[in-house]
């Protein structure tokens, strides 16, 4: 199209302008501009845009139909550069921002919308007394009890801030419940370590430590849960990148206790090195875990977790893979979390180990 129809466009319908697959990023002023995003997974020379016409720069992408996508906008010097014609922008973890947006068959989950009336839990704040064992001597943990007086499992969450603020996992987990897609679970919201996270969180034994011996005890005394020494394997550990990586280390470090792994762009292989978990994954299991692992194409994580899933399977452990079109953020992890709650949660409590 002409840059003229390109740029009304671009105002009338915000950016990129879209035509079935294809993604047009639109810019209006000096150049040059570049563009980056999750469909390179961050990696790698940003796109250079091209100029269409008098300081209007443009750049189209094939993208999938359902894709959740975030991008940033650069100029020559590598400034990022706001995206007048695109309000929607998204926290990218890093004190900054990426715009973002959904190709056409894409859209936040509607199960993930709490229905009007439906019961709500209890959230709470603990400062936990970690000095012998995690860096920083203090670590915050909330716990979530969901709206039932009977004994539930309870879910560890790793990088449990951002869980909390940036999924809102409490009213996800709420909204599953109330719609029959799940039985109740509490949660055990866990902090990292700050800059010490990636240490913590790449298969640290005094990280799977802290949670059987300070995370557990806490949440036993302010929650009502089933008792794992009659139920083993009844709870559950989440993550996602490096938490991740750390919840199925920990799930097949403690499988008697922590039975239930849920993996999100989990990172198995970084850089080509292996982390101890293949080893891990190659030995017959003591107690066999429930894994559900996902992650999105546009990760450079995705053949880790392609190789992770088949070499649990054949170890014995009852695995579900699956692949999503979105790249490594918090929505995209938000937007896919429920298929493996309500797998590994079904609101049948009937055992199949």
């Amino acid at each position: 199209m002409d840059a003229k129809t390109l740029e009304a466009r671009a105002r009338a319908e915000g950016t990129p302008v879209i035509d079935g697959d294809t993604a047009t990023f639109v810019w209006r002023g000096r150049g040059p501009v570049s563009l980056h995003g999750d469909f390179q997974d961050w990696r790698g020379e940003p796109l250079p845009m091209e100029r269409v016409g008098p300081k209007l720069w443009a750049r189209s992408v094939k993208l999938p139909r359902d894709a959740y996508v975030e991008y940033a906008l650069f100029d020559a010097r590598g400034n990022k550069l706001k995206d007048a014609f695109n309000p929607r922008v998204s926290d990218n973890g890093f004190g900054d921002f990426n715009h973002c947006f959904y190709m056409p068959e894409g859209a936040p989950p509607e199960v993930l919308s709490r229905p009007r009336g439906a019961p709500r839990g209890r959230v709470t704040r603990h400062s936990l007394e970690t000095a012998d064992m995690a860096v920083g001597g203090k670590r915050t943990v909330h716990l979530y009890a969901p709206p039932t007086t009977e004994p539930v499992p309870l879910m560890v969450v790793f990088d449990g801030d951002d869980y909390l603020r940036r999924v809102k996992l409490p009213e996800v987990v709420e909204s599953l419940m109330a719609r029959g897609l799940m039985r109740p679970v509490a949660l055990a919201l866990v902090a990292h370590g700050g800059e010490a996270r990636s240490v913590e969180y790449t298969c640290s034994e005094y990280t799977v430590d802290l949670l059987l011996r300070r995370v557990l005890p806490l949440a036993r005394e302010h929650l009502s849960l089933v008792d794992e020494r009659k139920e083993p394997g009844a709870h559950a550990v989440l993550g996602s990148s490096f938490g991740g990586l750390m919840a199925l280390f920990t799930g097949l470090r403690a499988p008697e206790v922590f039975g239930r792994v849920l993996s999100q762009s989990g990172a198995f292989s970084v850089d080509e090195r292996d982390f101890v978990v293949f080893d891990l994954a190659r030995q017959t299991p003591r107690h066999r875990l429930d894994v559900w692992l996902d992650c999105g194409r546009f990760e450079v994580l995705l053949e880790g977790n392609q190789r992770m899933a088949p070499l649990l399977t054949a170890s014995g452990h009852r695995v579900e893979y699956r692949e999503y079109n979105g790249g490594h953020n918090y929505p995209a992890w938000r937007d896919d979390l429920w298929h493996g709650l309500q797998w590994l949660f079904p609101v049948s409590a009937a055992k199949r180990r």
